[in-house]
């Protein structure tokens, strides 16, 4: 009698087993989350970047390989590449910027000097491969230039010491050399550079050193095609792509609305159907050509307009910024 209740028992237990299974699955099979998971997967998948050679970073936009020169890279670029900014490290904790991209001493200032002492850690500022690792007596002293798959090479320069070697490939965030002041220089600091096909773009237009981000996940040139030499190179602009990762950075953007390409040789002016009467002469102070200038601490827009015998207004219009735009030391604006 006792085994025969116990075998009962058993039965029951197994056909509840059973039915308790049978009911999951049929729950499961109706579940809309199957689907959603389907789709999810679908769109991991398809976002999903290509592999990326870092053997040979941008092999499809440049045209060389070699140890030459940081100033010459030739190459073809589509119109509107997108440089793909994610994955990003600052080259320097940093934030204080000693000497923004533009005119300095008569020429033109292609980086941005950061402030670090002798001995402190310089980091690659994405996935890459070292091209150069070279030392100029006149220039940037110890330097170190990297490609990178995005189209970018970016420059590091007056270090103390390099740490990694030509055609070596290297990490965003890898310790590449040591901050110094080696080269033309008058104290110890970082030079930085961002150039594309050789031709230098303000890196405060990718990187906000203030806040150690960058301005946006994506920057657009908007170029056509760059036709790269030692003498002539084709104008390009460029453009912010995707939201900026703070307000102050976009008003930063805003106002650097500038061409990166600068020609050696200077370009017929352009006919246009304004009467010559009608067009108002520049003040003698002006220069003929573009011109910046470098924000300095305690600047405001309304000082820096009067000075350079521009209205408020005017000034804001060249740099494509509000009266009550934000502006930072370092900054560069347009004044002609």
């Amino acid at each position: 009698m006792i085994r025969l209740i116990r075998n009962i028992l058993t039965l029951a237990a197994i056909t509840t087993v059973t039915i308790n299974a049978s009911a999951q699955d049929l729950l499961a099979s109706r579940a809309p989350s199957d689907r959603r998971l389907s789709d999810l997967k679908i769109i991991k998948f398809s976002n999903t970047p290509a592999f990326i050679d870092l053997n040979n970073p941008a092999s499809d936009i440049y045209s060389t390989w070699d140890d030459k020169s940081a100033l010459v890279a030739p190459g073809n670029l589509p119109a509107n590449f997108k440089v793909d900014l994610r994955g990003f490290a600052m080259p320097t904790p940093s934030r204080k910027v000693t000497s923004g991209f533009g005119p300095r001493w008569g020429r033109t200032h292609k980086g941005i000097d950061l402030k670090v002492y002798t001995g402190d850690t310089i980091y690659a500022a994405f996935d890459g491969k070292v091209r150069i690792t070279k030392y100029d007596g006149n220039g940037w002293g110890y330097y170190i230039v990297i490609r990178h798959p995005n189209g970018l090479e970016t420059l590091y320069g007056h270090l103390s010491k390099q740490i990694v070697k030509e055609n070596q490939i290297v990490r965003a965030g890898q310790p590449i050399g040591l901050g110094g002041n080696t080269g033309k220089s008058t104290g110890s600091h970082l030079h930085f550079e961002t150039r594309l096909l050789g031709q230098a773009i303000n890196p405060a237009l990718m990187f906000d050193f203030a806040h150690q981000d960058v301005i946006g996940d994506y920057y657009v040139v908007k170029s056509g095609q760059i036709q790269n030499s030692h003498h002539t190179a084709q104008a390009s602009t460029i453009a912010a792509a995707s939201a900026p990762r703070h307000e102050e950075a976009l008003k930063t953007f805003a106002s650097h609305q500038q061409s990166t390409i600068i020609t050696q040789h200077a370009s017929t002016p352009q006919q246009t159907s304004v009467p010559q009467s009608s067009v108002q002469q520049p003040s003698p102070a002006i220069p003929q050509q573009t011109a910046t200038y470098t924000v300095m601490a305690g600047d405001n827009l309304f000082r820096i307009a009067t000075n350079h015998g521009l209205t408020l207004n005017k000034l804001c219009e060249l740099n494509g910024i509000k009266p009550n735009s934000v502006i930072s030391a370092g900054q560069v604006l347009r004044i002609k």
